[in-house]
């Protein structure tokens, strides 16, 4: 899905990071711990889950988060500790063909921003070890600010911190409900679900 709010022009690129520009699974790190695959998924449905992980993205402190998890389930205290402390294993590399896009934009002169549901200890820990985020001139991290998409409030934030309207941004997700919530506060908006798509619409655009 991608929408244009015809009344300005696009004068710059927000990007989402997880699964837009990084891949992210959970699965990435825990196949390694947990060889029986019933036990895998049984693990990642119950105890280390991706909705459990939301609250930490939301600003929920990991301390207390990993604290209260063991003590609801105590025989997986290991497996529990790992989430904090080897988080980036869950990160297996960039999606494919998107950072050459930001990379092109960066050539043209786009300016490049980012709206991100990452919690802040392990953003501090992920972001220097990917130079294509020097290229952004700002990016909004849920974790720093304790508000994550799809609330109002995060993309309220960005809109003060880029000093743009929402009409003269393109803001790229491939999570639906963020993306309507972009749509519904004005912005333009790109459904992302591969970099051929997204390069399609950005050179529609006139962007590229």
């Amino acid at each position: 899905m991608s929408e244009v709010n015809s009344s300005q022009r696009i004068e710059a690129v927000v990007f989402d990071v997880g699964r837009v520009l990084i891949r992210w699974d959970l699965r990435a790190l825990y196949a390694k711990l947990i060889p029986d695959p019933e036990r895998l998924e049984w693990f990642l449905a119950h105890v280390v889950t991706e909705a459990w992980h939301a609250e930490h993205d939301a600003g929920r402190d990991l301390a207390e988060m990993v604290a209260a998890r063991k003590l609801q389930f105590p025989d997986c205290a290991d497996l529990i500790d790992a989430y904090a402390t080897r988080f980036l294993e869950s990160i297996p590399g960039p999606v494919q063909g998107t950072h050459e896009l930001v990379r092109r934009l960066d050539a043209r002169g786009v300016p490049l921003y980012a709206i991100t549901n990452f919690a802040s200890p392990f953003w501090a820990e992920f972001r220097p070890t990917d130079p294509v985020f020097d290229r952004f001139r700002d990016i909004v991290v849920s974790g720093e600010e304790k508000v994550a998409k799809p609330a109002a409030r995060i993309f309220e934030i960005a809109v003060d911190r880029f000093g743009l309207a929402p009409g003269a941004m393109l803001f790229i997700d491939d999570n639906h409900d963020n993306i309507v919530a972009a749509r519904t506060l004005g912005w333009n908006v790109h459904h992302f679900h591969n970099a051929d798509q997204l390069e399609d619409d950005l050179v529609a655009r006139g962007l590229l």
